[in-house]
């Protein structure tokens, strides 16, 4: 497919009095011809921006699908390959070192173009699942997961740009939630799956999947996605020249904290489910379809709002109303249809955050905007593992299920004074490319 313009935006070009006095000149029936056939070039260009956003979006599925469905076939791998559990969730541990350790690697990449960088990405995932799924020996897993995880933060630091490139004006956040939307679809669908395919048949089916699905993302990709314009090449330093203002490191810190505040609690819903709120084990998964559905619900919802208001006001007050849910939930989980609600009410407003904290980093990161993005990503899977780590804290101490929840609500509360501030005190519109 041919390079667009940075200013085509698949939409008709607009007309100059020349070309308003040629029109004045045709006839009626060559005026209806006219207005038709611009009519189907419009059309046409809407429906290939949907399909370039529908192959980034198969691309987040993926890595939803390979990041979450390690946490439901952790017994099966586990007895297969003769190790423990607590030995089994170093995989989880590994990919998110993988996540960590690709993101810088966007650096060396900085020459190509945004679509090439996003097949070798996707190729990379492709290879990590296929190696997981005929891996003979733990060890042998552990690479392949991290190997997995390495185009994690970098695809969706890429994505997001191409995905803001290809975006009307005024409507990037929404592009990028359309792209996250692979991501929330996962939770909802794709994670129940892969646990299914572990319990009746095997686990290794489940990286099977994901494999057979990057494939067809990489064809997608290939096809769909058009090349937009690169980043200019302002050398290697350069990059990393967007650190020395406050604003990304608040973006970064509020995503680390605000997702440790969610996952506080979230790496712990099961049991608060089963022993505070009383629900029967067989029951617990259709709870996480609902709150995969919270996610989907989140996303798009988040990247519409975050496109009618400042992104960093929306992000401030929907941190804000994270932190009173957590509190809502550890005061009200005995509750069986108020601790559903508030799950629900909680993983929308995690999601509802993705698309405009990665629109604003792409924004305050001049220069180094696939950094700034993969960053995000960083950010993020940290964030779970702290918070997994100190909600096990109050777990450790004795305390009951509920209070980790109550451990996330200062971890949700710094993270939205940190967009706060970034709402006040740095002014960056929106819609500055």
């Amino acid at each position: 497919m041919e390079e667009i313009r940075s200013d085509d935006k698949y939409l008709t070009p607009t007309r100059s009095r020349r070309e308003w006095g040629s029109w004045a000149k045709l006839s009626i029936k060559q005026v209806i011809k006219k207005s038709q056939d611009e009519f189907k070039i419009r059309r046409n260009g809407d429906c290939c921006m949907k399909r370039s956003f529908a192959a980034l979006a198969f691309g987040t599925l993926c890595l939803g699908m390979a990041e979450f469905a390690m946490m439901g076939i952790l017994p099966e791998v586990a007895r297969d390959l003769h190790i423990s559990i607590d030995v089994a969730g170093h995989l989880i541990s590994a990919y998110a070192l993988g996540v960590c350790a690709g993101a810088p690697m966007l650096t060396l990449a900085r020459k190509f173009k945004l679509k090439y960088i996003l097949l070798v990405l996707v190729a990379l995932i492709l290879i990590g699942n296929l190696s997981a799924a005929v891996a003979p020996s733990y060890s042998f897993l552990l690479l392949a997961r991290f190997i997995s995880g390495i185009p994690h933060g970098a695809y969706f630091g890429v994505g997001s740009i191409v995905a803001d490139r290809l975006a009307e004006p005024g409507k990037g956040s929404r592009a990028i939630a359309l792209m996250v939307s692979g991501m929330t679809l996962a939770n909802l669908f794709g994670v129940p799956l892969c646990t299914a395919l572990s319990v009746v048949l095997s686990w290794r089916l489940t990286f099977v999947l994901i494999g057979c699905w990057s494939l067809i993302t990489l064809l997608f990709i290939a096809k769909w996605v058009p090349h937009v314009p690169g980043l200019p090449d302002s050398g290697f330093r350069s990059q990393f020249r967007f650190l020395k203002s406050p604003a990304p490191w608040l973006l970064i810190g509020a995503t680390l904290l605000g997702n440790g505040g969610v996952f506080a609690w979230y790496s712990y819903i099961n049991p608060l489910l089963r022993d505070v709120s009383g629900f029967d084990p067989q029951v617990i998964t259709f709870l996480m379809v609902l709150a995969g559905l919270g996610m989907v619900i989140g996303n798009l919802t988040g990247g519409v709002l975050s496109d009618r208001y400042h992104p960093a006001k929306m992000a401030s007050l929907t941190q804000a109303f994270i932190a009173a849910i957590l509190l809502f939930i550890f005061f009200l989980s005995p509750v069986s249809w108020l601790s559903v609600l508030l799950m629900m009410l909680c993983t929308t407003g995690l999601f509802a955050l993705s698309s405009p904290q990665q629109i604003l980093i792409i924004r305050y990161s001049k220069g180094g905007e696939m950094l700034g993005a993969a960053s995000l990503q960083i950010a993020f899977n940290l964030g779970n593992a702290i918070g997994a780590y100190c909600g096990g804290l109050s777990l450790h101490a004795g305390l009951g299920y509920r209070y980790p929840a109550l451990v996330g609500v200062p971890f949700a509360m710094a993270g939205c004074l940190m967009l706060f501030v970034v709402y006040k005190h740095y002014n960056c519109t929106p819609d500055s490319r």
